[in-house]
């Protein structure tokens, strides 16, 4: 099923609740993405608040480290209940591979795990000249979606722009998460690889994370409401939702 992400990317526990609190009396809870500013800055227990207040949460830390140090991060994790949690494909199949033993429980119960490819941020020159990868960008990212796909991932975060390409090598049920979300009204900021609510809908997206255009919106609820109108229910280029 499709669903939208909110990115809250706030610095504090009282910013994002406030900002929560818009969406008291809304039917759908959005699903929350809680990032490495506010969980570095409000710990687990922001987790918990906001897993208590019915919201779905996935956890974006991005963890890259040796196998042994991920798994171990990864078991603390998987008790904090969270929907969804990822790590860096770039650490390795291996690392990947532990990842996936430390989040899963006693119970066999886990919550989704996916692996980022490459930042929506990163042009392919910039991934060349930065990083001395010397491929097209749409083949490193297929490549590190079937490394996470052998180590027994749900999926991948990549850029709208390559969930078709994903699809195409790891297969439909393989999950594409895509962040560089943007109105077509509105500014890119700082991403590169970009698509609109509507077309990532068209192109593959499972799901996808949204930041500024809802939490720096006049009226987030309605820009939320706008992202669910597009991405969940096709119904491209609202400008309010109904």
């Amino acid at each position: 099923m499709r669903d939208v992400i909110v990115a809250c990317d706030f610095s504090s526990a009282s910013e994002v609740l406030s900002f929560l609190d818009r969406f008291a009396s809304c039917e759908r809870k959005p699903f929350v993405k809680i990032g490495m500013e506010l969980y570095y800055s409000a710990g687990p227990q922001i987790v918990r608040e906001i897993k208590a207040r019915g919201h779905r949460i996935f956890l974006d830390l991005k963890l890259h480290d040796i196998p042994n140090t991920v798994k171990k991060t990864m078991k603390v994790l998987s008790a904090l209940d969270v929907d969804m949690t990822n790590v860096h494909a770039s650490g390795t199949v291996d690392m990947m591979r532990a990842a996936l033993e430390g989040l899963t429980r006693e119970d066999g119960t886990r919550p989704l795990l996916i692996a980022v490819t490459q930042l929506t941020s990163t042009s392919e020159e910039r991934m060349r000249t930065d990083l001395l990868i010397d491929r097209p960008i749409g083949e490193v990212i297929t490549h590190y979606a079937d490394n996470a796909r052998e180590a027994g991932l749900d999926g991948v975060v990549c850029s709208p722009l390559e969930a078709s390409l994903v699809k195409e090598k790891c297969g439909k049920d393989f999950l594409a998460v895509t962040p560089g979300i943007r109105f077509k009204d509105a500014a890119a900021d700082d991403q590169v690889r970009i698509t609109t609510p509507a077309r990532a809908r068209e192109i593959g997206s499972d799901y996808i994370v949204v930041g500024r255009p809802v939490t720096a919106a006049p009226d987030p609820v309605s820009a939320y409401e706008r992202c669910v109108e597009e991405f969940v229910y096709g119904k491209e280029d609202c400008q309010t939702a109904p």
